[in-house]
């Protein structure tokens, strides 16, 4: 099978609206958390979120055009585009009939949804629903658009596995290049859900953080006063291609997709096994089809959202695949961007391979007292920890039991 790299990134997160913002943001330790201006929060349990900071979609994108789009394809758009030109791609020397798109989010055009129903209600029960209605809100538009703005022709799909979406979409990628089915796959998500409903959604399944005295150190993965997640938005892309396809145009190397494993927990609708069994079995998967042993693991870039079960039933499997007096390092940058759901995989797949290149990990911010009977887990807090970092792993799992695990690998040529 043929090896599979990748050659651009882009991004844009509550704490970057480009890939070096982003990177940037990730070492200083930076919290994208702040009280919701999207809409009015104030009879909310959680009245705060991870919201991009000064993003102006005309920036990029025509006025026009803008408007047949949910956030959830715009914010798509802007990252796509940032990763293509991250990986000096030109198109037209390229075969777009080989050039493919999966792309992935969990909810798909929420924001739209939530406006177009919530106006019709208000009115007299006359439709008048706008025109985009159905395509600014089916969850697969955003890999359609994609490949319509760039004219790329190859297997174009969605993936929707919850918080698991991003990285099901990267290991779908990866194997079809590496089965000769696609020379290049742009592969990531995007997530818009920072809305009433959204919000409301959660709050009600009573997953969100309600820290709203100080929403910056309310994402605090794995510490003992952690009270749920933050929610973030926006979106994280991937060019993926086949090495010889990259090194044909000359292409700059950032990593190598190693592997990648998929399973379920098959327990519950919205927790995790408490014994991550899932996750195990999600990790393992991924390290034989990487080829590798646990000890070669040098950096575990976790799904920890900060929640009471979730992060705890997650190091049960970490230290179930590494073992007791494992040196892997692991940390969890949604810390910092809050949990971005469909789009957490692709952003955090890109601070895996920030990490290999600086050879650097990043803290898992505002964890002061680990949960007590977890204190010899190797997590990152403080301040970054310089280190080789050859193998990262990348976990996500998803309301349903999904669970999608994603290996990368320093380049060695």
């Amino acid at each position: 099978m043929k090896k599979v790299v990748v050659t651009g990134m882009g991004t844009l997160t509550p704490i970057g609206n480009n890939l070096q913002q982003f990177q940037n943001a990730l070492y200083e330790g930076k919290s994208g958390a702040a009280m919701i201006t999207h809409f009015d929060a104030s009879k909310f349990k959680t009245r705060f979120a991870c919201e991009l900071k000064e993003f102006n979609i005309y920036d990029f994108i025509e006025k026009s055009e803008a408007r047949r789009y949910d956030p959830f394809t715009q914010y798509a758009l802007v990252a796509v585009q940032e990763a293509v030109n991250n990986a000096n791609i030109n198109f037209d020397t390229l075969n777009r009939n080989r050039i493919g798109v999966i792309w992935g989010s969990g909810n798909g055009g929420f924001l739209t949804f939530e406006d177009q129903v919530t106006e019709f209600v208000k009115g007299d029960g006359t439709p008048r629903f706008n025109p985009f209605f159905i395509p600014k809100t089916i969850v697969d538009i955003a890999s359609g658009v994609i490949s319509i703005k760039h004219g790329l022709r190859g297997i174009n799909f969605t993936t929707a596995s919850a918080c698991a979406t991003s990285n099901t979409a990267i290991i779908d990628a990866s194997n079809y290049i590496r089965w000769g089915k696609a020379d290049m796959i742009i592969a990531g998500g995007s997530e818009a859900p920072i809305t009433h409903a959204g919000v409301g959604g959660f709050n009600a399944a009573k997953a969100l953080s309600t820290h709203n005295e100080n929403p910056a150190v309310a994402s605090r993965p794995f510490d003992v006063n952690r009270d749920g997640f933050v929610m973030g938005e926006g979106a994280g892309a991937l060019i993926l291609e086949s090495y010889e396809h990259a090194v044909q145009r000359g292409a700059t190397i950032l990593a190598e997709v190693a592997g990648g494993g998929m399973a379920a927990d098959a327990y519950h609708l919205t927790g995790t096994h408490p014994d991550g069994e899932g996750a195990y079995l999600g990790m393992m998967a991924a390290l034989e089809d990487a080829g590798i042993q646990p000890q070669d693991m040098d950096y575990v870039n976790a799904h920890a959202t900060s929640t009471h079960v979730g992060d705890i039933s997650e190091l049960k499997a970490v230290e179930r695949v590494f073992g007791n007096n494992s040196k892997v390092y692991i940390n969890s940058t949604k810390s910092m961007t809050g949990h971005l759901l469909g789009a957490a995989g692709a952003v955090e797949a890109i601070a895996c391979v920030t990490a290999i290149q600086r050879n650097c990990i990043a803290a898992t911010i505002n964890t002061q007292t680990i949960e007590p009977g977890f204190e010899q887990f190797n997590i990152v807090k403080g301040k970054p920890i310089e280190t080789n970092v050859r193998y990262a792993m990348s976990n996500t799992f998803g309301f349903g039991g999904h669970i999608a695990t994603a290996i990368f690998k320093k380049f060695e040529g």
